[in-house]
């Protein structure tokens, strides 16, 4: 296994801006042979997004070429050791991981390192954990902490090795409490299960009481300006914020357009490699897009890879069986959109760094199979347009509903 082809770049050093110290963190991630270093570099960036939302700031990055990550260590031994050494000299507080960690790769790592680690599975729960505000996500949240937790237990708490001793205990040679620990995390996802059950058929009587109006849900890849859209649309006070993650809870809000009442809801954002955990916790929350009538797909255009965070949403929405719904894609951020304007004399063919905006436009509205527009909800440039294409495709679909209520219009 290779373990040349180094590449260790200093992190950007931004503040989480909460007025508290942060704690300092170091980057790791393996490229993968077949992989292109500029999309493990993007990988990071969100990474270090990631750890900047958690309040992390990430002083230095680790990469290193190989075919895939180490069973043992993820990555290979010399590099493992730098690492260490580094995070010893620097007197680093985590080390963050940019895949989920397996428990034994988890145990082995801990030996070698002066500080603690985080792989992303463990810092998205932990932002998770953090926001979740309601009663529904919290239970949601802690479902899936539960089911990261259980099978990393020995490597957790190295004090649950210890036996327990006394009368009663199995076999007369006492239980470990690991064990024991094992079995009261089972009961506990057990219960949260069946609270969700509880809460998912009293949100279900609510949506049936909401009578048969349009639903319009708000998807999209995390921190596009989905909440500060939905705040516009329908006037409402959605919490939004520049960070990964902003918002947990499903918001729906009632919306008239001229006489045309109709629902929109706001749901959280989807982010490449999301644990499993958390997309079956949170699938009862994702029933909002999967009984919507339209989906209003945002896009952030300023983003250098915005084409595969699209790529993300749909495979998402695929995963939660709602892939075949009509989509409206919007184009948010227009105000943030910048290129690098080509030379004359430049004969190489043009990367998305080169295409202007209109380019831009040209080339999606030439080949999108669904209505698109571009927009910016912070600036709230083409809004009309938007309101008014919005309009005429919930008047459609509510025409089609009620053919002899047409005269509304």
């Amino acid at each position: 296994m290779k373990e040349n082809n180094e590449n260790n770049k200093p992190a950007a050093a931004s503040a989480a801006g909460t007025g508290a110290p942060c704690e300092r963190a170091v980057l790791v991630a393996v490229v993968r042979d077949n992989q292109d270093p500029r999309q493990a570099e993007e990988f990071l960036d969100e990474l270090e997004f990631l750890a900047e939302t958690a309040d992390i700031r990430a002083v230095r990055r680790f990469t290193q070429r190989l075919p895939q990550p180490s069973a043992r260590i993820y990555v290979g031994p010399g590099k493992l050791q730098e690492i260490a050494d580094f995070c010893r000299e620097e007197e680093i507080d985590v080390v963050i991981f940019d895949d989920e960690l397996t428990p034994s790769q988890t145990r082995n790592i801990e030996k070698e390192m002066p500080c603690r680690l985080l792989d992303r599975t463990r810092l998205i729960l932990d932002i998770f954990m953090s926001r979740a505000q309601t009663a529904y996500a919290k239970t949601q949240v802690q479902l899936a902490n539960y089911e990261y937790m259980l099978p990393r237990l020995s490597g957790l708490w190295t004090h649950l090795e210890r036996q327990r001793g006394g009368t009663g205990t199995r076999g007369g040679a006492g239980e470990r409490e690991i064990e024991t620990d094992r079995r009261i995390i089972r009961n506990r996802i057990a219960k949260l299960k069946e609270d969700l059950r509880r809460i998912d058929r009293q949100m279900a009587v609510q949506r049936s009481n909401r009578g048969a109006l349009v639903r319009v849900a708000l998807v999209g890849y995390t921190n596009v300006g989905k909440s500060t859209l939905m705040n516009l649309i329908a006037k409402s006070e959605v919490f939004a914020e520049n960070k990964l993650f902003a918002t947990l809870d499903t918001t729906v809000r009632k919306v008239v357009f001229d006489n045309l009442p109709f629902l929109l809801s706001d749901t959280v954002g989807f982010i490449r490699k999301l644990p499993t955990e958390l997309i079956e916790s949170f699938k009862s929350t994702l029933d909002e897009v999967r009984e919507a009538d339209l989906l209003v797909h945002v896009v952030d255009i300023s983003h250098p890879q915005f084409e595969e965070q699209i790529a993300v949403v749909k495979q998402t929405l695929q995963e939660i069986g709602a892939g075949d719904k009509p989509v409206y894609l919007v184009f948010n951020k227009v105000d943030a959109y910048t290129y690098i304007k080509k030379e004359e004399d430049d004969l190489t063919p043009p990367t998305r760094e080169n295409l202007s905006l209109d380019d831009l436009k040209r080339s999606w509205i030439a080949r999108a199979n669904t209505p698109c527009i571009f927009l910016s909800a912070l600036a709230k440039t083409n809004l009309e347009k938007f309101r008014t294409d919005l309009y005429g495709m919930v008047r459609e679909i509510h025409a089609g509903r009620y053919p002899f209520n047409n005269f509304l219009y």
